[in-house]
């Protein structure tokens, strides 16, 4: 059974810094894609930021210079630094795995900036 288990949200202050951590199990990490994504409300889901499994970026334009995504493969861990947080970065952040058309995604983990 695959499961991703986002930790690490939480309330921070506009400026501050969180940092998410995804623990997957269930899987072959090392050949698998992870991204964070993130839904605010009343919109809808959209990509943070992704790492391959040949440890390739790509950050949303949004988070790029605030955002640092990493893998720790003998720790089946993926993590999302967030630094600078703004009020508009509040949302559920999900954890996501892919490999050829089999994708899992975690059940999200909330942060709130307040302004």
């Amino acid at each position: 059974q695959v499961q991703l288990v986002e930790s690490g949200g939480g309330l921070v202050q506009a400026g501050g810094s969180l940092r998410l951590s995804c623990a997957a199990s269930g899987i072959i990490f090392r050949i698998f894609d992870m991204g964070w994504y993130r839904q605010a409300p009343g919109k809808q889901r959209e990509l943070v930021a992704t790492i391959t499994s040949s440890s390739i970026f790509n950050y949303a334009d949004a988070v790029k210079g605030r955002f640092s995504i990493s893998r720790d493969n003998a720790k089946n861990t993926v993590y999302l630094q967030m630094n600078s947080l703004k009020s508009e970065d509040t949302a559920v952040y999900y954890c996501n795995a892919a490999r050829y058309g089999s994708e899992y995604r975690g059940k999200g983990t909330l942060v709130t900036v307040s302004s």
